[in-house]
């Protein structure tokens, strides 16, 4: 059986580690032509490069930073001479400081956060909806998934305090309105959908160096508050995304919560009181 990716051109953003780089290998797998974005962490870029190349020498591995209006151009004028159009688009733009890594705040720190986490994604969007809107049609339909974080709707409170600060939280809460113009602007040939993450292995969570600074109670009080108990796994986040780009047709400008009940936790239902009837 056909894959519904074969012959599709993706650009994945933040690829080079995490979540990014399981979902741009698992869309090249699947029969798409990656276009993955990286910065920092050059090895990380290099094996990548390395793995998607040997998949098919049609993938290719864009490093950019894209912090400013100027380099998002850039890097686009430079995918357009790779691919003239595209089928989906995983906005996974992001640095979120921990404030068990950094500490108080420095200017420096709070701007990377927005820049990274909502302004990037805000400027990429608009020079990638006009190549979305050449790949999609009414009848085939190019996707977006938007990247965020419950940080969103939690902020920096209870045992999630020690991993989503400040800037990182406010960053993520905007992205729900920019989702739904985004996907106001794309319809009807390309949904634009939000995809909200809980504690996950490679964000946040057992395979971050802030995980590795909190003691065992912080740690076990961030899965106590997690209903599933555990923290989630990238291949449980492709899973969501392949959904959200492949089977997801009638959906475009909502937010699907991926955070095994975190937003939920820490209340618990009582046993029903026997009343007095």
């Amino acid at each position: 059986m056909t894959s519904p990716l074969t012959g599709k051109t993706a650009l994945v953003l933040g690829a080079n580690r995490g979540i990014g780089r399981h979902l741009a290998l698992e869309l090249a797998r699947r029969g798409a032509t990656v276009m993955a974005g990286t910065y920092d962490w050059p090895a990380d870029t290099a094996s990548l490069t390395r793995q998607l190349q040997e998949m098919d020498p049609r993938h290719r591995v864009l490093t950019a930073d894209l912090q400013t209006p100027t380099a998002v151009t850039k890097f686009f004028t430079t995918l357009r001479s790779h691919c003239s159009s595209l089928n989906y688009l995983i906005n996974n733009l992001e640095r979120g400081g921990m404030p068990v890594v950094h500490g108080p705040y420095t200017e420096q720190q709070w701007d990377l956060e927005i820049n990274t986490t909502l302004k990037a994604k805000w400027w990429v969007m608009q020079q990638a909806l006009p190549l979305l809107q050449k790949g999609g049609s009414k009848e085939n339909l190019a996707a977006v998934v938007v990247i965020s974080s419950i940080a969103g709707l939690i902020g920096r409170s209870g045992p999630a305090g020690m991993i989503f600060n400040d800037a990182y939280a406010a960053a993520n809460h905007a992205l729900a309105a920019c989702t739904a113009t985004w996907a106001r602007e794309g319809a009807p040939t390309v949904r634009v959908n939000e995809l909200m993450l809980g504690l996950i292995k490679t964000r946040h969570a057992e395979e971050t160096r802030g995980w590795g600074l909190l003691d065992e109670t912080q740690r076990r009080a961030l899965h106590d508050h997690t209903l599933l108990g555990r923290s989630g796994e990238p291949e449980e986040v492709v899973k969501t995304v392949l959904f959200l780009l492949t089977e997801a047709t009638y959906m475009t400008g909502s937010t699907l919560r991926l955070d095994g009940g975190y937003l939920l936790g820490g209340e618990r239902v009582p046993p029903m009181p026997p009343g007095v009837l």
